[in-house]
């Protein structure tokens, strides 16, 4: 393989209207190669491995422009392997709609009429491979690509797999095989093909034998899905990796008919992997300790000065999974006036007297404006406690709060299972899943 905001304390700058479309872009894959060369079989693994994602592959080879009556008299002269082959502009056109969280009608060429007489629906999906001969040649199309791989195989080889396949799977003569590859297949790789291999990413030569080059490129994918754009640009955040399962409870928790049985059911859950994932973050000790068997094993010790601390009253939903983690864990509390001046009037604390000298999970289900936070961040600074010391934990959070919470506090970690598309006009964090705490404790109006 080579080459592997905000607002500030007082108000809003940076909002997001209802209305605005605003997605996650998908993570796209260019798979490019000669002709055999083992690009599809690549594909497919690399699908395979992505089981719980979800995955559609794009195939250059759908794109070839129809012939015309003229061409098709002399479809034997045809050079399917030249640039000038491919109808880039539809594929950009479909691929543009992909990005943007759109389904799209993809076509299927047909090599017995050389027309595309069908099309087949591709919805939008978390990747997107784009597979073919010349997809690096465009530069437009090269710069959709979040990672582009070159398969590299030997001429020899992709000369005895194309005669296998054109005779075995199409009934072609081999003398005619042979007659059509050195005429048009081998010049345009040596002219059109090859050359793009100097765009690649990753190239991995021999194709899908190369088990352990695919094994980190999905490693690598797989990182790129986790993180939201916002994690490139402040280290100290963290978004747990989605999963459908994940997906499917976030889906539970934000619809509005979801009972309060259902939504305290699922909240919980998503709060256990958000506290677990953050006890992830607390120092650890070396230590070795003996297993019945007499033998030594060499493990990690958890960190004994840990507390916990809630913003009352939603963030006292997480508190049992605090517990159910760290047995007879400190918890400590905080009240704040949310209403009227956005967030920024303490009216009640109790902390643990030596609080200082703990490390703090500070528990608020909901990180929208950030104020709140920036409040009860201030708070724990003040008793003494390091702000390296703090993780923030939340089931989702708002760019917003981010933005606000990470600038004024680079040395703190936050750690979410979701990063929300903004706020609205009254700062309510969408989509969101409603008033959290009348929701979980059963004090909305329904």
């Amino acid at each position: 393989m080579d080459g592997m905001q905000a607002r500030n304390s007082q108000a809003g700058q940076a909002t997001t209207s209802v209305t605005e479309n605003v997605h996650k872009q998908p993570f796209v894959i260019g798979v490019a190669g000669g002709a055999a060369s083992g690009k599809t079989t690549v594909c497919d693994m690399i699908i395979e491995q992505l089981h719980d994602q979800r995955v559609v592959l794009v195939n250059q080879d759908s794109f070839y422009h129809n012939l015309t009556p003229e061409e098709l008299t002399r479809v034997h002269e045809y050079n399917f392997d030249h640039p000038d082959a491919f109808d880039n502009e539809k594929l950009l056109s479909a691929m543009e709609m992909l990005k943007h969280g759109k389904a799209v009608d993809i076509p299927k060429y047909d090599f017995r009429s050389y027309k595309n007489n069908i099309s087949r629906r591709v919805n939008p999906s978390d990747v997107i491979i784009l597979e073919g001969i010349l997809i690096f040649h465009d530069p437009r199309v090269r710069d959709m690509m979040n990672m582009k791989i070159f398969v590299d195989t030997d001429a020899d080889v992709r000369l005895a797999r194309r005669i296998r396949r054109d005779t075995g799977e199409k009934g072609r003569d081999i003398g005619m095989v042979l007659d059509q590859y050195s005429k048009f297949v081998k010049p345009a790789f040596d002219d059109f093909i090859l050359p793009t291999k100097k765009y690649a990413d990753i190239i991995i030569p021999r194709g899908g034998d190369n088990h352990v080059a695919i094994d980190l490129i999905v490693q690598h994918i797989r990182t790129k899905l986790g993180q939201h754009d916002l994690c490139k640009i402040y280290p100290n955040l963290y978004v747990i990796h989605s999963t459908f399962q994940i997906r499917g409870m976030h889906t539970l928790i934000r619809d509005a008919q979801t009972t309060k049985h259902d939504f305290v059911f699922y909240a919980d859950r998503l709060i256990r992997l958000v506290v677990e994932h953050g006890l992830g973050h607390l120092p650890f000790t070396e230590m070795q300790v003996i297993t019945p068997t007499g033998s030594v094993y060499t493990g990690v010790d958890f960190c004994k000065r840990l507390c916990g601390v809630s913003v009352i009253r939603s963030g006292e939903s997480m508190e049992n999974a605090l517990r159910a983690c760290c047995k007879g864990i400190k918890i400590g509390k905080i009240l704040i006036h949310r209403e009227g001046d956005n967030g920024q009037q303490l009216i009640y604390e109790k902390l643990p007297q030596d609080i200082s000298d703990r490390h703090v999970l500070l528990l608020d289900p909901i990180l929208g404006t950030g104020n709140s936070a920036v409040q009860a961040i201030s708070l724990l600074l003040k008793k003494g406690v390091p702000e390296g010391n703090i993780i923030f934990l939340n089931l989702i959070s708002a760019p917003q709060g981010v933005h606000v919470v990470c600038k004024r506090f680079p040395r703190i970690k936050i750690v979410t299972s979701e990063i929300e598309t903004g706020l609205n006009e009254e700062f309510r964090v969408l989509p969101g899943m409603g008033e959290f705490g009348d929701r979980y404790f059963g004090t909305d109006d329904e």
